[in-house]
């Protein structure tokens, strides 16, 4: 790769064209676990901002710039108090929208206060999430339709974690589905495989993949010979901006999102949307003693007083991922516990940005590179014509896109049957579009 487009695709902050193209969509800012109504702010970090959130006493949520524009002082340390934030220098208050609406230290009569305001952005709660929009419309476009993101909420699961490197380093491990085999599940025997088709993976651990562009961004189907004359199929999905949806599970039973929200070029918000039961804790693997997808991912405490402080991973970097070399020789293949933990430490150890020019891919990764095409191509047509791909104003763009597993006849037309098998998920989990929905 060149080092122009390497620097294009990495780097987020504002001003940037790729930070520019992220600004055109809703973004997940936060969950709504983690503010109170007139409790304290929470410090958030997104696209290179150091920004403040906040959830009021009438249940609304705010997202702003954390500086006051009377003398820069922090509005983290703030008063949530009756619908706004109250700077404690000089009393000025400011409503969810930036608005200065109170400013006791001048006189009365004077409309200073009117002139006044602080960058905030508009924010919209759903599915225990709170998305925000940063770009410059006046009238946001609709929230894109993400089925995991639409289960009710005795049925949903989300769950988050910071990661220490670039925001395209953590979504390209998630299109990458050849390290299954080696990273995951290099230590375990047929035996401990939990099902055919995961005895499959393990069998045949070089893929062939078939890889297209989409209105949405880019798929694959990567295909191993099964019984018979059959093929098994794991498809995954790359979504603009930055969404992902992975294959696990049978594409008419997955329901799976997942977010690389990009927190500044060097640290990346990873969110895990989908239903109850799924998540780090499903283990692929049977035994206990494999070390490889289950466990429970551990995080250290909420550190309120960093921007980086929200769902640190206890195994990092300075512990060295809690590596055991004398489980890596006998048991596993990565010696490190959990999934998440093995694909944080190989995206984290390319360094804060990997320098993409000593790559050297492979048919493996041709996923990877056509999805860095479709990016590069996207990103510079926006910078030169302003215009945006179709999934930034027609949220059904991402409505019927799922990611799984099927077991298919060597004749079967693969995309055909994807397609039947999205409809039958989207079925199962009652997802079909509402008519409020239809009318956004």
């Amino acid at each position: 790769m060149r080092a122009e487009d390497n620097k294009l695709l990495t780097q987020v902050g504002p001003g940037s064209p790729m930070g520019s193209f992220m600004r055109e969509y809703w973004l997940p800012a936060y969950m709504t676990s983690e503010v109170e109504a007139d409790g304290a702010p929470l410090r958030v970090k997104l696209l290179g901002e150091k920004l403040i959130a906040f959830k009021t006493k009438e249940g609304r949520y705010a997202l702003m710039d954390h500086i006051c524009p009377h003398r820069c002082a922090s509005l983290f340390f703030g008063r949530n108090e009756e619908e706004g934030i109250r700077c404690v220098y000089h009393g000025w208050k400011f409503d969810i929208d930036g608005q200065c609406i109170d400013m006791p230290s001048e006189p009365p009569e004077t409309d200073f206060k009117n002139k006044i305001r602080v960058k905030a952005y508009p924010c919209v709660e759903r599915g225990g999430m709170v998305w925000a929009y940063m770009g410059t419309r006046e009238t946001p476009p609709p929230l894109p339709l993400l089925n995991a993101n639409r289960m009710p909420e005795n049925n949903r699961n989300i769950w988050a974690s910071l990661r220490e490197c670039n925001w395209l380093q953590g979504l390209e491990g998630d299109i990458d589905t050849s390290h299954f085999g080696f990273l995951h599940a290099g230590g375990a025997t047929l035996k401990q495989a939990d099902s055919r088709n995961t005895q499959i993976m393990l069998t045949d651990k070089a893929p062939k993949y078939e890889v297209l562009d989409r209105e949405y961004g880019t798929m694959y189907g990567a295909y191993r010979p099964a019984e018979g004359d059959n093929v098994l199929w794991r498809v995954a999905q790359y979504l603009f901006p930055f969404w992902t949806m992975s294959p696990g599970s049978l594409m008419e039973e997955q329901l799976i999102a997942r977010a690389w929200v990009p927190i500044d070029d060097g640290n990346v918000m990873f969110y895990h949307f989908g239903k109850k039961g799924a998540g780090p804790s499903n283990n692929k693997i049977k035994g206990s003693k494999i070390h490889g997808l289950g466990g429970e991912v551990k995080l250290k405490p909420h550190d309120p007083t960093s921007w980086l402080g929200r769902f640190r991973l206890e195994s990092n970097a300075e512990n060295e991922y809690l590596i055991d070399r004398d489980v890596q020789q006998s048991k596993s293949y990565s010696g490190i516990d959990t999934g998440h933990i093995q694909d944080t430490m190989v995206t984290e150890t390319m360094g804060v940005i990997s320098d993409r020019t000593k790559e050297h891919l492979g048919t493996s990764d041709k996923m990877v590179s056509q999805t860095r095409r479709r990016i590069i191509k996207a990103v510079k047509h926006y910078t030169e014509t302003g215009e945006t791909p179709k999934s930034v104003n027609d949220p059904l763009v991402y409505h019927k896109v799922t990611s799984g597993m099927m077991n298919l006849p060597k004749e079967a037309d693969w995309l055909a049957e994807a397609e039947i098998k999205t409809d039958a998920m989207i079925k199962h989990y009652g997802l079909e579009l509402k008519r409020e929905e239809l009318n956004t």
